[in-house]
């Protein structure tokens, strides 16, 4: 079904075609054909005014050209803008009913509006519409004078011949909304059905790579403690039993290759299709802080780094979160903060480590994601797989501010 079959239930008066036409290639192929339409049943008007016999009332050329466009209209309009397109309908009908012409493009625009409403439209402001077409036309044959009816036929078998032919267009028209709204319903429950089994395939993937992963997980696990226990007992016969040392670290050697094969393997289950692949560079670290704040800075944004005590041996994970906190923060004050300044600082105690990053901006935008805190997310998500906490939001001074806290590893 196209965008200008589709039920026209909430369409002004004019149907809002222009914006419609402009971005909807289907639409402006509607509109030329219904074009064509239009001017095939005016060509066909002209040539029937022309070699037909004489009206009881003859007008002149230029008359019936009006009529026959303003009859032809509503047909050019009918699925682009349907309510204008019966306006003008009525209005082409009531010129008729004055200069007492009844035109071919008229006749033809009624029958095929009485079907286009009745198949776009919901029964309610179908039948409505149709009235509106037809209750002008059965008020004109109650007040056209005996002369003018066609030989032969009675008031009553005209108001008869016109109410059948309303009634086997209009139902023609409910028919062919019937079968689009069944075809519609058919299509969403399709896709409804597809969706869900999707969704029980992907969980079906995710429940058996959980599975795996906790496998994985258990033999990785049962790896280490190999490794741990054949270390302690290679460390107290190095020096008696230099053999069974050597051995031992043959056999630590040989299980960490296994171990580090199981955990690529782990790390591949738990990685979705989304994810990119793993990349074989070394992660940054808090060497690598300096280079990003430099590289802020050179992006328009000035930064100025502290760095409190002395770093001690940190574990890789703990300074790859550091370096993730900073960037993360300097990228979303970058973002949301403005003609500002931005301050990292980096303390190191005994017992506790601390991230702190804060700008001097106009502070986070309602509704973005830094006021929503999607952005921050990754941050907490890090924070708290090492014990720590995050805090973060509007400073009281003006612009944002994020701190965070990691215990040391004693």
């Amino acid at each position: 079904m196209t965008p200008a079959d589709a039920p026209a239930a909430g369409r002004p008066l004019w149907g809002g075609w222009r914006e419609r036409l402009r971005p909807d290639p289907d639409a402006r192929r509607v509109l030329r054909n219904d074009g064509l339409l239009a001017a095939a049943v005016i060509a066909v008007e002209l040539i029937l005014t022309a070699i037909g016999p004489p009206q009881p009332r003859q007008l002149g050329w230029a008359a019936v050209v009006v009529l026959s466009v303003a009859g032809a209209a509503p047909l050019v309009l009918r699925r682009v803008s349907t309510w204008g397109a019966v306006v003008l309908l009525i209005a082409a009908g009531g010129a008729s009913a004055i200069t007492e012409h009844q035109t071919v493009t008229a006749t033809v625009a009624i029958l095929l509006l009485t079907y286009t409403v009745a198949a776009q439209f919901a029964l309610s402001r179908a039948g409505l519409a149709a009235a509106l077409l037809w209750g002008p036309v059965l008020v004109i044959n109650f007040f056209t004078p005996a002369h003018l009816r066609p030989d032969g036929m009675s008031l009553g078998y005209i108001v008869f011949l016109n109410v059948l032919i309303a009634m086997v267009c209009f139902f023609f028209g409910r028919t062919v909304h019937a079968r689009r709204t069944s075809t519609h319903a058919l299509e969403e429950r399709a896709r409804a059905a597809e969706q869900n089994q999707r969704a029980l395939a992907e969980q079906a993937v995710g429940d058996e790579r959980r599975r795996i992963a906790r496998e994985l997980h258990d033999m990785v696990a049962h790896h280490v403690s190999v490794m741990g226990v054949l270390a302690t007992g290679a460390r107290r016969v190095l020096k008696r039993d230099p053999d069974s040392a050597d051995e031992a670290l043959a056999t630590i050697e040989d299980t960490s290759r296994a171990t580090l094969r199981e955990m690529r393997r782990l790390l591949d289950v738990l990685r979705t299709d989304a994810e990119p692949a793993a990349e074989l560079s070394p992660q940054p670290g808090l060497a690598g802080i300096e280079a990003l704040v430099e590289q802020v800075r050179e992006a328009g944004l000035p930064v100025a780094l502290r760095v409190d005590g002395t770093p001690g041996p940190l574990d890789h994970g703990v300074a790859l979160a550091i370096y993730r906190i900073v960037q993360e923060a300097l990228t979303n004050a970058l973002k949301h903060a403005g003609n500002a300044t931005a301050h990292v600082r980096l303390s190191f105690g005994v017992y506790w480590l601390i991230v702190e990053v804060f700008d001097t901006g106009r502070g986070p935008v309602p509704g973005s994601d830094q006021a929503v805190g999607h952005g921050l997310v990754g941050m907490r998500e890090r924070v708290a797989l090492y014990g720590g906490t995050l805090r973060t939001g509007p400073r009281p001074g003006g612009g944002f501010r994020v701190y965070a806290k990691i215990p040391m590893e004693q």
